[in-house]
């Protein structure tokens, strides 16, 4: 039996070249696209994706414009999932239910709303986190209403390229498949093929953030050829 692909998420940050980044990312091997709604105070973003974050506020994008970059990078990607990301407070401030409703119109498949844990405003569809620290408790009701999969957080603290994958993944993983009947993603702290390949061989895909922002200020070229790297790490 051929093993089940595993998937490969590659988060960048809203910007006008964004939608042609997210065509060359999916076509080099990325299977959903993770789109950060750029925020001024981002509490799990480390300094990588901070500074593109202030860049593309920096350039106007606000929320209504990341939105029309999530409807422009639709077009280029068909049926391929794109998860917005972002804080209560933008959700906050353009209005909980609208965000939600103008984000599914633009062509967001779910969304990822970082500093919202599960069980509060369960009527918002959205895939939830867990992380090492997380009590069993709590892994169970992420688990109980994600939507579609599950964000584990690999480490404690922010995103940000490490030397090493964390030692506390493994132990995350036989938590969550003990509790959860989802598909369980590890994030945060991956940016090499071999981490990206080290994840997915314990989880059921890897999501690479801050070295893919990194990447991708070189262009779709760089970014493609990046991520070609980690499809080739993930599928061997």
């Amino acid at each position: 039996m051929t093993p089940a692909r595993k998937t490969l998420v590659v988060y960048l940050v809203s910007e006008p070249e964004t939608p042609e980044l997210a065509q060359a990312a999916v076509e080099a091997g990325a299977d959903v696209i993770e789109l950060g709604f750029p925020f001024s105070d981002p509490l799990a973003d480390g300094p990588v994706i901070q500074r593109a974050s202030e860049r593309a506020l920096g350039r106007g994008m606000r929320t209504a414009r990341c939105l029309e970059c999530l409807a422009a990078t639709r077009e280029r990607l068909g049926t391929t999932p794109i998860v917005p990301m972002t804080y209560a407070a933008l959700l906050e401030a353009y209005g909980w239910e609208r965000f939600a409703s103008d984000a599914a119109e633009a062509g967001a498949t779910t969304l990822i709303v970082s500093d919202v844990p599960a069980g509060q405003r369960p009527a918002l569809r959205r895939i939830h986190l867990v992380a090492p620290t997380s009590t069993d408790e709590r892994i169970a009701i992420a688990a109980a209403s994600t939507d579609g999969w599950l964000y584990l957080v690999t480490v404690t603290g922010t995103t940000g390229a490490r030397a090493q994958l964390s030692d506390s993944l493994e132990t995350l993983v036989a938590r969550s498949r003990s509790l959860a009947n989802v598909p369980l993603y590890a994030g945060f702290g991956i940016s090499t093929p071999e981490q990206a390949a080290a994840a997915a061989s314990l989880a059921d895909g890897a999501i690479v953030g801050s070295r893919a922002v990194q990447v991708a200020e070189a262009g779709p070229q760089a970014l493609g050829t990046y991520v070609a790297s980690l499809r080739a790490a993930l599928d061997g």
